[in-house]
């Protein structure tokens, strides 16, 4: 389930999992003596919400548009290639920035490559893009060799590879169907893709063409990861090269079990429905198996593990200096298994086992095999933070590089030669930095590397020597880097997106004391400290995601709620990520009591610090799981929050898939009260507040049935609400029309029932 961080979400505002959530600094808190403010007139606040500025956000993409992405250096360092599209347009082109004169040249057009014809991309295919929360066009992707000597594009149902050495551009004879997940071979002379549920290599420098597989079918898929992989495990590919170029592992779907789910258009009712197999909680899962094939064709070799006890298939690393290693899970995401497989034969051979009472977190970075054979990373929050090992081949432990204490984030490199890992990590759960940590504890400790205050991370050449600085200041600034061998700059990505006509008006600050909450105000530009505000929550509110973070630009949203004449909130609750096992793990088998409860404490210590905040005009407004958590906000605490706005809520937990709800909630039928007390249709009835359901009709993640069934609940129970359907859309709702329209509808909602009746 997506986390946002506006209203209407941005693609670009998608936040990533667990350890690569964002963070921010604390700013100190200030206090108000004297009289009592006065209430505030909204009415003359509304000059600052310019519908403009709407237009502008939602044309800009929230002002990401333009910015470079997907960001690749090669294996000498000299040179960059990312993807950027124009400042108001989703079509991406390809880039190449020299770092030895600091110029950028545009490599590759999806104008050019398209000649004038429309772009085609299949349901799959959109599907897929859907769980990557990619709204991109045209060169929406990439895939630079080990070699960097070509680059291998996908566009509109072709593959097209460009040797850079002598820019020839050349596109690969057509194969059937449309090719899915097309990546190169290490050796950069094949290219696999899936197409019609089978698995295909053809080379780049001769027309052959080999099935792999040839089992494909409407329940059938090799070399796809299902949908719970896509959607929960942040794991999007289906099959993996050997290092040697030799071999493919690739995971065999079985779908024939699962529930199939259908999606029509309201609009066009001639139309037939899409189709989706969707695994609801206490359903059955795909069945899945990992097969390995030459990759000229062959008998699969299949890889034996307890499928029976660990059904999931979580992670699958292929590297150099390592066996082909498989991660597995139990259904309950409560034990899991690293093991190591012999290709020749499929045996596995145990690595190490971790358990967690509640459930265990995925990191898609580890393990992470040395080149050099001696090892792998791995990554743990057994000891109540994350930290990151060092182990032997066999899986045991050598050395622990980082203690929970650091507060681990996400890896992103790692050179033997030097004998150093480059990770982010920051022990205050509002920044991450980049450190330098020796694979030997004995060499020294980890060393920061970064110092503004901010989100920082990076990505890396084959060579470990030139990278690409990413950083996010609390200033507003974001900045693309290019760092040479010798730590000094070489230049900046040049980005073209539009800038922001204002800066936020956000105030940081930490609340309450046992325990203490992240929070961010967002005042409007012509707050006024004698005035009282009504004010408005911004939600999520649940796991793998915070919404007090440093980027600015996630408050522009905020920004504009705010100039309506609101101060805005947004407090990270237990349930959140970043500040350890015990705080994010409260929430097992109760989403709602806890978090709620953390949100009504905040709001209060937050009151009492700052006066111009009016109590008795509160409203609350989320997406996803935010949706859900403002549609209960209303019905549970009314005396606390008196108008809510739900985009995309969950309704009742049954109805959402397996591996994110099961996680949390545990099986239906072993904990039935789990689902009942977590579940927006118990509360219904208790509805007495205005509340605006918001749901896209074509939403593959949270079905539009979560808010036909609340909103029939309610019809039911004889209490009014308000319902706008998005026909077509889908949960991430990518039209900036749809967009400004719909935050025009939110804010104005919010504005008719916060603002007093002299005012309106």
């Amino acid at each position: 389930m997506p986390p946002v961080s506006s209203l209407i979400p941005p693609s670009s505002f998608l936040l990533p999992p667990c350890k690569a959530a964002l963070l921010l600094l604390l700013l100190a808190a200030h206090s108000h003596a004297g009289e009592p403010p006065r209430p505030a007139a909204p009415s003359a606040h509304t000059q600052l919400a310019d519908p403009a500025f709407l237009e502008q956000f939602a044309a800009t993409r929230g002002f990401s548009l333009g910015w470079p992405s997907s960001v690749s250096v090669s294996a000498d360092g000299r040179s960059v290639l990312f993807l950027r599209s124009p400042p108001r347009g989703f079509v991406r082109d390809l880039y190449e920035f020299d770092a030895s004169s600091g110029k950028t040249r545009l490599v590759l057009s999806a104008e050019r490559l398209l000649g004038g014809a429309d772009e085609k991309l299949s349901v799959e295919e959109l599907a897929r893009r859907e769980r990557m929360r990619s709204t991109a066009r045209g060169i929406a992707a990439y895939e630079l060799s080990e070699d960097s000597s070509r680059v291998l594009v996908p566009l509109s149902g072709s593959l097209v590879v460009v040797d850079r050495a002598g820019g020839r551009v050349r596109t690969l004879p057509s194969a059937p169907g449309h090719p899915i997940d097309p990546r190169l071979s290490p050796d950069g002379r094949w290219v696999a893709s899936v197409r019609n549920g089978d698995l295909y290599v053809q080379g780049i420098d001769a027309p052959d063409l080999h099935r792999l597989t040839e089992t494909g079918s409407d329940t059938l898929t090799n070399g796809l990861a299902e949908f719970v992989a896509q959607e929960e495990m942040g794991r999007f590919h289906g099959y993996w090269w050997s290092p040697d170029s030799r071999s493919i592992a690739f995971q065999e779907t079985d779908q024939s079990g699962v529930e199939l789910l259908h999606i029509s258009d309201p609009l066009h009712p001639e139309r037939a429905p899409n189709s989706f197999r969707y695994p609801r909680a206490g359903q059955p899962n795909a069945r899945v198996r990992l097969g390995v094939v030459p990759a000229t064709g062959g008998t699969a070799t299949w890889v034996q593990w307890d499928h029976q006890r660990f059904p999931y298939l979580a992670t699958v690393k292929w590297q150099r200096g390592g066996p082909l290693t498989i991660l597995v899970q139990n259904r309950r995401q409560t034990a899991q298994q690293l093991l190591a497989v012999d290709t020749s034969t499929g045996s596995t051979r145990h690595l190490l086992t971790e358990t967690d009472d509640a459930w265990l977190n995925l990191d898609q970075a580890t393990p992470h095999w040395l080149e050099d054979g001696t090892g792998f990373l791995w990554s743990t929050e057994r000891r109540g933070g994350w930290q990151v090992e060092l182990r032997a081949p066999d899986g045991s432990l050598l050395h622990e590089l980082t203690g929970p204490q650091l507060g681990y984030r996400s890896l992103l490199d790692v050179d033997c030669r030097r004998g150093i890992a480059w990770l982010t990590a920051a022990a205050d759960p509002l920044e991450a930095h980049l450190y330098e940590v020796p694979l030997d504890p004995a060499a020294g400790e980890p060393r920061r590397t970064t110092t503004m205050p901010g989100v920082h991370s990076a990505v890396f050449s084959k060579q470990h020597d030139v990278y690409v600085h990413t950083a996010f200041t609390r200033q507003g600034e974001r900045t693309q880097t290019v760092v040479g061998p010798d730590g000094r700059g070489l230049g900046q990505l040049e980005s073209v997106a539009e800038r922001p006509p204002f800066e936020p008006n956000v105030e940081l600050t930490t609340v309450g004391d046992e325990p203490p909450f992240h929070a961010a105000l967002v005042r409007p530009r012509d707050f006024d400290p004698s005035r009282r505000y009504p004010v408005v929550v911004n939600v999520y509110g649940g796991p793998q995601a915070q919404t007090v973070t440093p980027v600015p630009a996630a408050y522009l949203m905020r920004q504009w709620v705010a100039d309506h004449g609101f101060v805005v909130v947004s407090i990270d609750g237990r349930g959140t990520p970043a500040r350890g096992r015990d705080w994010e793990r409260v929430i097992q088998g109760n989403l709602i009591d806890v978090p709620l409860a953390d949100q009504v404490a905040g709001l209060g210590a937050l009151a009492a610090r700052y006066p111009e905040l009016d109590l008795s005009r509160v409203g609350i407004y989320g997406w996803s799981f935010g949706g859900y958590f403002a549609a209960m906000a209303a019905m549970r605490r009314p005396d606390v929050f008196h108008v809510a706005v739900a985009g995309a809520p969950v309704a009742d937990w049954h109805d959402y898939d397996t591996h994110y709800t099961e996680r949390y909630l545990g099986l239906p039928d072993q904990h039935p009260e789990a689902y009942e007390r977590s579940s927006v249709l118990t509360y219904a009835k208790q509805l007495r507040r205005p509340l605006l359901l918001i749901h896209g009709t074509a939403d593959d993640n949270v079905y539009f049935l979560h808010s036909l069934k609340i909103s029939d609940a309610l019809f039911r129970a004889g209490i009014e609400h308000d319902f706008l359907p998005l026909s077509g859309h889908t949960h991430m709702v990518a039209d900036p029309a749809v967009t400004r329209l719909v935050n025009t509808r939110i804010a104005d909602y919010l504005v008719e029932h916060l603002r007093p009746a002299e005012a309106r």
